[in-house]
């Protein structure tokens, strides 16, 4: 049994695999223009991390024609498969965020779009500590939560979904090592947090 497989029997990706070919088909590009800006801001080529990366659309896609070179995490092995046909040229791991090693290096940038909030509040704690770990000094962050302390049931999954609100998220992040440097909300009035890995 492959690895993907073994993972498939706990699911550690919260309930999308079960659903993946659904989200496939109704991912939209609501966002990419606040990751299109996002990207401007990173070195020209930079490494980034896509975490909970799905099948690639539209996140990663927009990062690559940013010209950004992308790897993803997704604990999903429909979607990560989805990925790997979609980039054939980028690496991409089958793994829960809360466990990766991001591949051992260090990254200029990282987007969580879509998955934070997904997860109990230790593991989104525990993603923030690991993205921290995997930045280089000056690196970004950015990920969407609604700005409120929340809790819903997601429509898709029928799982649960948490923000622990804005500021939660700035004292985690400052615990790791990172400050916020700037918020946004796209057309469809989501909210994201923009963090920068301080030096040091």
């Amino acid at each position: 049994m492959g690895e993907c497989a073994r993972r498939v029997a706990s699911d550690l990706s919260n309930g999308w695999d079960a659903i993946a070919d659904r989200l496939i088909a109704v991912r939209s590009t609501v966002g990419a223009e606040v990751v299109r800006d996002w990207a401007r801001l990173l070195p020209a080529g930079g490494a980034v991390v896509d975490i909970g990366c799905g099948a690639g659309v539209p996140v990663s896609a927009t990062l690559i024609d940013a010209g950004l070179q992308i790897s993803g995490i997704d604990a999903s092995p429909t979607l990560v498969a989805a990925f790997r046909q979609r980039f054939p040229m980028a690496r991409v791991a089958c793994e829960a965020a809360e466990e990766s090693g991001f591949f051992g290096r260090k990254f200029d940038g990282a987007v969580a779009i879509g998955l934070l909030f997904l997860l109990p509040a230790e593991g989104q704690r525990a993603v923030i500590g690991r993205v921290a770990s995997a930045l280089s000094s000056g690196g970004r962050f950015l990920f969407s939560a609604p700005r409120q302390r929340c809790a819903w049931t997601d429509l898709l999954t029928g799982r649960p979904s948490r923000s622990l609100g804005f500021d939660r998220y700035e004292r985690i992040l400052g615990t790791a090592g990172m400050r916020v440097v700037a918020t946004h909300v796209d057309e469809g009035e989501n909210h994201y947090i923009d963090a920068e890995r301080v030096a040091g």
